[in-house]
Order: structure tokens, then C-alpha cells, then sequence
């Protein structure tokens, strides 16, 4: 299974967060559990993977953001949702794509069950 992580800035529209992904397909999103819901209803038709943000510390990803990291405990918002959200075996494949006007960011993990 192919999950996206979603960090987006709540001016973030559906088509910042289509850039961020660069046209690619997936089975579900992700993004912290708050935002859940406003994911779900700028981009219809995917499930969403709310994730605790007590989840993220720690999670090693390929990216830092120094905001990020300070907040979170964790370098990239997208990588690490998506990370956490694939599952334990979970690899990154594609690392945080940021959308051309900066109000979303996004990254792939595949899990286990591929």
C-alpha cells in the first residue's frame, strides 16, 4: 500500500496539495489527526490516516525541516505521517515534494503489503 503524508497550511487548497503530489497514485493519505477532516474534504474519494502527533517523535525521515523538528520531533511533517501510516516495515520512496506556492508539502511510503 502507497500512503501519502500531507502537511498543509489550513490556506492550503486541493490544488496545492495535487501539486505536491506530482501526479502520483496512491491508496491513502496521511496527516496529524487534527487535520484529518480538512484533508478529507480537500481531496474526496481517498481514505485519510489521522496520526497522533505523539506518534511522530522520532521517526527518522530523509528531509529536515528545523520548524519541523523543533514542533514535532521529527524532520518532515509529510514524511513521517506517511511513514507511520504505511506501517512498521514501511520504506520511504518518494521524499517531501514541497507545492510551488508552499502551502503543502508531501511524501510516499510503501508498506509491507506493497
Amino acid at each position: 500500500m502507497k500512503v501519502a503524508g500531507i502537511g498543509f497550511r489550513a490556506e492550503a487548497t486541493a490544488a496545492a496539495i495535487h501539486d505536491a503530489l506530482g501526479g502520483a497514485q496512491v491508496d491513502a493519505l496521511a496527516t496529524l489527526d487534527r487535520k484529518a477532516e480538512a484533508l478529507r474534504g480537500l481531496i474526496p474519494g481517498l481514505p485519510v490516516v489521522g496520526v497522533a502527533q505523539t506518534a511522530l517523535a522520532g521517526v527518522e525521515t530523509s528531509t529536515t525541516s528545523a520548524r519541523v523538528l523543533a514542533e514535532f520531533g521529527t524532520g518532515s511533517l509529510a514524511e513521517a505521517t506517511a511513514l507511520v501510516a504505511a506501517g512498521p516495515q514501511a520504506r520511504l520512496i518518494v521524499t517531501r515534494r514541497i507545492s510551488s506556492d508552499g502551502m503543502a508539502t508531501a511524501a510516499i511510503a510503501e508498506g509491507q503489503d506493497g
